[in-house]
């Protein structure tokens, strides 16, 4: 039986099905404006992960996650870049699905964009205000968060804590310094739609909901996201989601909630505001794409993981190794439930487990050694993705394996390590047999 961590009762739980035919789960996808980095990369190979072990125990599941194409983020994008809205998110939704690819992230089932769902947007608001948990302000439409009881009941934030000690302007327009945007006006040169409270366009929270119930009917089994998505994100989706069908219950939009941990690099959360952002595109000229997928998926989902290179160069060294053994053996790519590789995964995605489960066995292969192999397959060796080397550079390690194996083969030890160090620089992996070198990128 899967076994998961419910973010909502802050609790691992058996996962009970609302259906057991047909699993729905939604997690927030991209906003595409940029290149996505490797704490991105994080989150969703977490969510794919998660989408794999669904997929291998359930008959039917349907994997929802969304591109948010309008946002206040992409404008500035475009503005910068002096092009339209259209071409910043054409530009990098393209470079999103080939990320994907990358790191052997299957495509979710249902790939919804934000601006088509605009009409329904509006109606949602319209109902909002209806029930009497939002308010127009200067062109604004905003939800009152002092109407929704369960406020918080994600992040275990209280209002009024948050209201203790804090010093923070309330805009104008505000009532409680929570509330927060379903519409804002948009400026003429700015993209936006005709409202019945005028020239704007939704927020990014609602978003989220009209998209996850239109796509999957609501409640569904699984929602899904990054730590930081908690609050005041899926907060806001509860909230309003709940209000909009008049009930108090979170279960009532969601039964389970999923997050990753962060990344972090130096000890300290990686993001763009600090500076400190490793871009995907920058590693796989030196990584494949399963050694990137490895790494990340090194430590437990749940837990902060540490970014650094001596990490990714064990996950290369580690996934070089399964490989080169599974290649012995032509195995497919399947997930086999009774597999122990699988019962890590059910587990909580007990990752680590999974890995040291399939190292341990390629030491001393048993009759479970292939059922074994095509489940750590499906799971982490999803990507093509190979470091290209040009001919001039085979060429220069290939006169490097040959000096050393001349300097070994003389006694001169010193030069031969020097020789060897020198390949590990270029990423190159070696080993001794009968006399010769035989080495891999």
């Amino acid at each position: 039986m899967l076994k998961i961590y419910n973010s909502l009762t802050k609790q691992k739980e058996a996962f009970e099905p609302l259906d057991q035919n047909h699993i729905k789960y939604y997690s927030c996808g991209p906003t595409v404006y940029n290149r996505i980095h490797i704490g991105n990369a994080r989150a969703f190979i977490c969510a794919d992960l998660l989408a794999k072990v669904l997929k291998g125990i359930y008959p039917r599941v349907t994997y929802v996650s969304n591109i948010t194409d309008i946002d206040d983020k992409i404008i500035e994008a475009a503005k910068e870049e002096k092009v339209s809205i259209k071409e910043i998110t054409n530009k990098y939704y393209k470079i999103y699905l080939k990320d994907l690819k990358t790191l052997g992230i299957d495509k979710p089932d249902i790939q919804p964009f934000a601006t088509d769902y605009i009409d329904e947007m509006i109606k949602y608001i319209e109902q909002l205000i209806v029930n009497n948990n939002a308010y127009v302000k200067e062109g604004n439409v905003l939800f009152d968060v002092t109407k929704f009881p369960n406020y918080g009941c994600l992040s275990g934030r209280n209002l009024d804590e948050q209201k203790a000690g804090k010093r923070v302007d309330i805009e104008a327009y505000k009532r409680n310094h929570n509330d927060f945007i379903l519409w804002k006006p948009s400026d003429d040169d700015e993209p936006g739609w005709e409202s019945p409270w005028g020239y704007g366009r939704p927020g990014w929270h609602l978003e989220c909901s009209v998209m996850s119930e239109l796509t999957l009917n609501i409640p569904f089994d699984i929602h899904g996201g990054g730590n930081d998505l908690k609050f005041p994100h899926h907060d806001n989706e509860i909230a309003q989601t709940c209000a909009y069908h008049n009930t108090n219950n979170p279960e009532d939009f969601a039964k389970y909630w999923f997050h990753n941990g962060f990344l972090n690099l130096e000890n300290e959360k990686m993001s763009k505001s600090m500076g400190n952002v490793v871009y995907l595109d920058d590693l796989l000229n030196e990584y494949d794409g399963n050694h990137i997928r490895l790494a990340l998926l090194s430590s437990h989902y749940r837990q902060p993981i540490p970014w650094t290179r001596n990490l990714l160069e064990q996950a290369k060294t580690i996934s070089n190794k399964i490989s080169k053994f599974m290649a012995d053996y032509d195995v497919s790519s399947e997930y086999i439930k009774d597999s122990n590789v699988a019962k890590a995964l059910t587990d909580d995605l007990n990752t680590p487990k999974a890995i040291s489960t399939i190292q341990k066995l390629i030491q001393e292969p048993n009759e479970s050694i292939i059922d074994e192999l095509r489940t750590f397959k499906y799971v982490f060796q999803g990507s093509s993705h190979k470091v290209s080397i040009n001919e001039e550079s085979i060429d220069i390690i290939k006169q490097l394996v040959s000096d050393r194996d001349k300097a070994r083969n003389e006694g001169n030890y010193d030069l031969a390590d020097k020789l060897r160090d020198k390949l590990l620089k270029m990423n190159v992996s070696i080993k001794d047999v009968d006399g010769k070198t035989e080495w891999e990128i």
